[in-house]
């Protein structure tokens, strides 16, 4: 476990509060078991499984010199027991998100704060865990790493984020799922503002090159109630565009759109067999983040 004062999106109360909680895969785990994933295949021996290139952090003793010596290259020889799970987390980070009512944190620093507790759990579950941070493109991409040290970079990475650009959530997606090397645990973090077509068309993707996804979909009290009264400013966060509008002549269609927006969801990712949950960033992040994993490791 890092030394959990020194990151802003990780305190040691949140590594408390998550510590007797799991994240389970449902069925994609490849290789030996070890812990506390099921897999699909069964009756494997400790084996080699495959080569990767060596990052600053990891062990040296699984360094395979030969290489090194025929080819200058440092890579790592990695084992079935070492990847019983490959989890990666990608986290929106568009202007979009820079966006809260009443609630302790903006939809963003939410995410940050999900991401850093997901991250930490995984890695006390012995899992290799990965991180994209994205707007319009990919800005940074940790492959996943089961080591403290490769915690400590992504936490270190989160403290310094901050939302900027607009979305493009399918065409990273598309991107993900293609990137991602073997099947594997992928984790989406945003506020899902894209267009319903795409987006439906991107998570089936993931699907189809067999990984499982979990998508924590960010929304706002004020978004999913519309509380506002009177004569309202609103402006767009990722293009700055204006409008003035009366709150009560909108509330009723604004409420449906919503409710409409989240049927649509939950209904493309029931369709692509995606575990999809509302996460109302007015709470406290930990409260509805713990409430969510708890719900998921009784189904």
């Amino acid at each position: 476990m890092p030394e959990t004062q020194k990151y802003a999106c990780l305190t040691p109360a949140t590594v408390e509060r998550f510590a007797n909680l799991e994240l389970l895969a449902q069925g994609i785990v490849e290789g030996f078991i070890t812990g506390l994933h099921k897999s699909p295949h069964h009756g494997f021996a400790v084996e080699f499984a495959e080569y990767r290139e060596y990052v600053p952090g990891d062990p040296i003793r699984h360094i395979d010199w030969t290489i090194y010596g025929r080819n200058d290259r440092l890579v790592i020889r990695q084992y079935e027991q070492e990847t019983n799970l490959r989890a990666t987390i990608l986290l929106d980070c568009s202007k979009s998100l820079d966006f809260k009512a009443g609630g302790p944190l903006t939809k963003f620093r939410f995410g940050v704060c999900c991401a850093a507790a997901l991250i930490a759990l995984l890695n006390r579950q012995q899992d290799a865990v990965g991180l994209a941070t994205h707007a319009e493109r990919i800005e940074r991409f940790f492959p996943p790493r089961a080591s403290a040290m490769a915690m400590r970079e992504m936490l270190l990475h989160l403290d310094s984020l901050k939302p900027q650009g607009r979305s493009d959530l399918a065409a990273i997606y598309h991107e993900m799922a293609e990137r991602l090397p073997r099947r594997s645990l992928v984790i989406l973090i945003t506020d899902l503002f894209d267009d319903p077509e795409k987006l439906t068309a991107a998570l089936q993707h993931f699907r189809h090159r067999r990984h499982e996804v979990l998508l924590l979909h960010l929304l706002d009290d004020a978004e999913l109630n519309f509380p506002y009264r009177g004569l309202i400013d609103f402006k767009d966060l990722e293009t700055g565009e204006r409008m003035e509008v009366e709150a009560e002549l909108l509330r009723e269609a604004v409420q449906d759109g919503v409710r409409e927006f989240i049927a649509q969801c939950r209904r493309a990712c029931g369709d692509a067999k995606i575990d999809y949950h509302v996460l109302n960033t007015s709470e406290a992040f930990e409260k509805a983040l713990a409430a969510y994993l708890v719900k998921r490791s009784h189904r």
